[in-house]
């Protein structure tokens, strides 16, 4: 799916994705990354939803955002009860989604001016 509409300047938006790449900011990424208005990351060791571990969260707690978001690939797959339960725990809003509703709910929450954060699954 591709996206047009131009929501913050300045900040990281996916302008689209598919099963295989995310484009942000016309930059095109074919690996698990974490997105945030300022950062991405493009190193983040989680390709599998079964991988999600408190380092991995820990990861995506940094910048502090009261959202979590995690596109879990091209199905959603609900994580370990002790990993939703850990973010839970600090008072952190998470959403588990299939990658291509997670890249659409991230963008939504942006133009919100929302501090989330993405972890998304490729």
């Amino acid at each position: 799916m591709k996206f047009n509409q131009e929501l913050c300047p300045g900040a990281n938006i996916i302008h689209a994705y598919d099963e295989h790449e995310i484009n942000i900011n016309g930059r095109l990424y074919t690996s698990s990354l974490v997105v945030s208005h300022q950062q991405i990351t493009s190193t983040w060791p989680v390709h599998d939803i079964n991988q999600l571990n408190t380092d991995a969260l820990d990861f995506l707690l940094q910048e502090n955002p009261e959202v979590i978001i995690i596109g879990t690939g091209t199905k959603l797959i609900f994580p370990k009860a002790e990993m939703y339960a850990y973010l839970i725990n600090q008072n952190i809003g998470v959403e588990f989604m299939d990658t291509g509703a997670a890249c659409r709910t991230y963008n939504v929450l942006l133009s919100e001016d929302r501090r989330v954060v993405a972890g998304l699954i490729l």
